[in-house]
């Protein structure tokens, strides 16, 4: 066994909520290979009594600077609320320790960029929890659109609207759904994983242009609906449509090339490879509205999703054997700029080019933050006893 082989890791785990708990069930149930768990951070002292007795022999902080002061850890995985990821994490690389942060990165784009130059600065390891990196099928989509079997990109359109919440959801927590909380709604909490695939297997467009309605569904003052619209260099585009106030809710994601098609949906990858190139039919074809021939294959996944153990073991094997980075934490500034470019958009009601200017956007969440109202919005359905199906204004 080689000394490589027989380190284990240190990981410490900085929050121990819904998502910091899953995290330390997997180091402390030995899941992940070549690492243990050391430490939790939790700032709930009830809460951090129980993992004590739970896990005598891991180290409990109520402070993160305590746990990295400790000199006890090679990694920790940050899991606090979206505004402290790049706090944590900077004050970890700062002292040499590799690091690991859930989604979002952050709230800003400011807060990746500092993040980012910490993490070049002092040449850590630094990973994102995209965890849905993970998935075969997803996988397959970019290795299908970046090998050119689809040709030239056209079109991804993704509607993903299966994360119905309700209003209690949302009441569970004061910080849930508000910009001074959390920094937005469906597109900071629920969508992050999917606007990060969605630039991972096609790229980022070059500007957008989005709708984000707040308190649509729920009383709340962020967006539970949400539509992006990009535009590439190449003339391609994307379309994002997503909510937590629908059910049933869908998860189909379609792309679009001059050589063929791809639908994920239900498990499974559906491909349409054309005969013949599409762009070479159009402009040549005597027929005005031809059939073009083509080749159908269905895809089912071939290994399975290894999700949050996946990249945390990927990430420990990058440290100790090279092996490349699934989620690099650098690029968890194309998802936070995607949604803050979507919502400066919306506050603007126009076109964005990306990267959007963090200066303006950092004035405008903080002026949203100020002037959040503590009682929150009626929905319009409620405050009348009108019909709720749509009014169409016809003037001709």
């Amino acid at each position: 066994m080689t000394e490589q082989e027989s380190r284990s890791i240190r990981f410490g785990v900085i929050g121990a909520g819904n998502i910091g708990s899953l995290h330390i069930r997997n180091l402390a149930e030995g899941t992940v290979e070549h690492a243990c768990l050391a430490a939790i951070c939790e700032k709930d002292p009830e809460k951090l009594k129980t993992y004590a007795e739970r896990y005598p022999g891991v180290a409990c902080f109520e402070d993160y600077h305590d746990m990295i002061a400790s000199g006890n850890l090679d990694a920790v995985i940050v899991a606090i609320p979206h505004y402290f990821h790049h706090e944590a994490a900077i004050a970890a690389m700062e002292a040499g320790l590799a690091v690991i942060t859930e989604k979002p990165a952050g709230v800003r784009p400011s807060d990746v960029k500092a993040m980012i130059a910490v993490a070049d600065k002092t040449g850590v390891p630094f990973g994102i929890m995209f965890n849905q990196r993970t998935n075969p099928l997803y996988a397959k989509a970019r290795e299908l659109v970046r090998s050119g079997v689809l040709g030239a990109p056209k079109r991804l359109t993704w509607i993903i609207t299966n994360w119905y919440r309700t209003q209690s959801y949302y009441d569970s927590g004061s910080w849930r759904a508000s910009w001074k909380g959390e920094g937005g709604g469906v597109l900071t909490n629920q969508s992050p994983h999917n606007l990060d695939l969605a630039q991972w297997i096609f790229g980022m467009p070059v500007r957008l242009r989005a709708v984000c309605k707040e308190g649509l569904y729920h009383r709340i003052t962020v967006e539970d609906f949400a539509m992006i619209y990009g535009e590439y260099e190449n003339g391609a585009t994307m379309q994002f449509i997503t909510t937590t106030g629908e059910f049933p809710g869908s998860n189909r994601l379609e792309i679009i090339g001059e050589g063929g098609k791809l639908v994920i949906e239900d498990g499974k990858l559906k491909l349409w490879t054309l005969k013949t190139n599409e762009k070479e039919v159009r402009f040549t074809s005597p027929v005005g509205m031809p059939s073009i021939p083509c080749d159908y294959t269905e895809i089912l996944p071939d290994r399975p999703e290894t999700a949050h153990r996946g990249i945390v073991q990927n990430f420990v094997n990058h440290i100790l054997f090279g092996e490349p980075l699934l989620a690099d934490g650098r690029e968890g500034l194309c998802q936070v700029m995607l949604t803050c470019g979507s919502y400066l958009s919306a506050w603007k009601d126009d076109w964005v080019t990306l990267p959007i200017d963090d200066e303006e956007f950092n004035k405008r969440l903080a002026a949203r933050a100020k002037s959040e109202r503590e009682e929150v919005k009626t929905a319009p359905q409620e405050e009348s006893g009108e019909s709720m199906l749509p009014r169409w204004s016809v003037s001709w």
